[in-house]
């Protein structure tokens, strides 16, 4: 696909569409609520199964990372055409999640040709930030496997 400079390659329907090509992303309940170049928001709609703790009832760490990951992965989509590969992430988690849909804002932090960096926050409803993370992700044209 060809891209003019300041431009996405993906539009927030062609996103949702190759997002959604992975069972576990429909599984979590993933729509894409806006698309830039460099910025992308999902919602993720909340599940009984997301449930850590029976008593807390707050949403199991795993659940934020994984929405951090495809988020801050599928930023770089919306530039290349196409989900890349995670070579290394971190995750800093800032308050429980309770039961409720979540926001996930993901944002370029550097587009390489090799390697790429980005980073997301998941956000609850009332805008509070429940996790971040930034993620590496190989971004080359010739990446195997």
């Amino acid at each position: 696909m060809s891209q003019t400079a300041g431009e996405s390659v993906l539009d927030a329907e062609q996103l949702q569409a190759l997002m959604l090509r992975a069972p576990y992303h429909r599984w979590l309940g993933i729509a894409v609520t806006a698309v830039s170049l460099d910025a992308i928001e999902v919602r993720a709609t909340w599940r009984e199964e997301w449930i850590a703790n029976a008593d807390t009832r707050h949403t199991h760490g795993g659940i934020l990372a994984s929405l951090i990951d495809l988020t801050a992965d599928f930023v770089l989509a919306t530039r290349l055409g196409r989900a890349v590969p995670t070579i290394d992430m971190r995750v800093d988690y800032h308050r429980m999640a309770r039961p409720g849909d979540l926001l996930v804002r993901g944002s370029v932090v550097k587009a390489g040709r090799q390697i790429s960096v980005s980073e997301a926050r998941v956000l609850d409803l009332d805008g509070m930030l429940i996790a971040s993370g930034r993620g590496t992700y190989l971004t080359s044209a010739t990446q195997s496997g």
